[in-house]
């Protein structure tokens, strides 16, 4: 690992040489590339160096106590090694996190689908809820939200929504929220008073583009019809709406959220190329021995992940055994502290190989 670490922190140098050269700064395609690159290796090298700080001193304090006869200043390092020795230790565990492999579609945009599942009306508000959470989220870390596709209820509710997430590094933040999530509450509507259990399905997608995945105009059947709202109420006097079914599946994306048919063809285009390149890797991850324990968020969406417990504040994530009373700021886009939790739970589990 070490030597690695120390070729790494060699092309650290060698980047910070090309990004002072004037010839490269005067190239800003190949400045950019550098410096992207100088930035991944970044909190690898700046960590590198706080072990090797660490390793030092506790050199230096082993010295210490092989050398001084004095029994208050022997008493003094056997502390400071006791405290060393800890930091290095999680100094190297904290490098060999960042040596991980990176999964190549972490900067990637997302196709999040929110779909209402048992619980009727509660579970539709609900899923309205969600999507409101991952909007706030999106907003504090400063991404764009667009919805593609969306299916409203009378109430308020979505019997399902689709929407796209841009930004960098959506989807390392919110891989792992796919599955099925569970709402204990006390409907609106409930006169009683007694907790009603709903859930709500969610994917995520990571956005693809054409060369990800190749699909042949022919094997799409297009049809336009009439936008409706809820109700079944005509929102739109032309053809806008459009129905894509993919003819090998049969796999069916619809959109009718824009007045243009061509921008509702387009989004729904990016929905099905993101659902066709998600099932190919979900088969190639299946054929893998140790597959069901690395596909986390794009794989088994039967899967109960996560409870949101109203009456207590409660939420639960069943993955990792995280229980945070927080539910009323988690709602409002405050996951910072569970996705970074889920995080590093899973990076340990690619740690042990499991």
């Amino acid at each position: 690992m070490f030597d690695k670490l120390k070729s790494v922190e060699k092309r650290y140098d060698d980047l910070n040489q090309l990004l002072s050269d004037p010839k490269i700064i005067s190239q800003q395609s190949e400045f950019q590339k550098y410096a992207r690159e100088q930035s991944e290796l970044s909190p690898i090298v700046h960590k590198f160096q706080s072990w090797q700080k660490i390793d030092r001193q506790l050199e230096e304090n082993k010295q210490i106590l092989n050398e001084e006869q004095d029994p208050e200043l022997i008493e003094m390092a056997r502390e400071d090694v006791a405290e060393l020795e800890s930091q290095k230790q999680e100094t190297v565990e904290a490098l060999k996190l960042l040596l991980l492999p990176k999964d190549p579609r972490d900067e990637r945009n997302v196709i999040v689908e929110i779909r209402a599942g048992t619980g009727g009306e509660e579970a539709a508000l609900f899923s309205n809820d969600l999507f409101r959470m991952y909007s706030r989220y999106a907003e504090e870390k400063k991404w764009q939200v667009d919805i593609l596709s969306s299916n409203l209820t009378g109430k308020g509710g979505f019997k399902e929504v689709i929407f796209n997430i841009s930004g960098k590094g959506v989807y390392s933040k919110l891989k792992y929220e796919g599955g099925t999530h569970r709402v204990q509450r006390v409907p609106d509507t409930e006169s009683q008073g007694r907790i009603h259990t709903s859930a709500v399905t969610v994917a995520v997608m990571p956005e693809v583009e054409d060369v990800d995945i190749k699909i042949s105009p022919a094997d799409v059947k297009v049809d336009v019809y009439r936008s409706s709202g809820p109700g079944g109420q005509s929102v739109n006097t032309t053809d806008s709406a459009v129905r894509l079914t993919y003819i090998p599946t049969g796999m069916i994306v619809t959109c009718q959220d824009e007045k243009s048919q061509h921008k509702n063809r387009e989004k729904a285009m990016k929905v099905l190329r993101a659902r066709l390149y998600d099932e190919e890797q979900r088969k190639q991850q299946e054929s893998m021995a140790n597959d069901r324990k690395q596909q986390v968020g794009s794989g088994d969406r039967s899967e109960r992940i996560r409870t949101y417990n109203f009456p207590q504040e409660r939420v639960t994530d069943h993955r990792i055994g995280l229980t945070l009373h927080k539910l009323s700021f988690m709602m409002e886009g405050d996951l910072n502290e569970l996705l970074e939790a889920l995080t590093l739970h899973f990076q340990t589990l690619a740690l042990k190989g499991e």
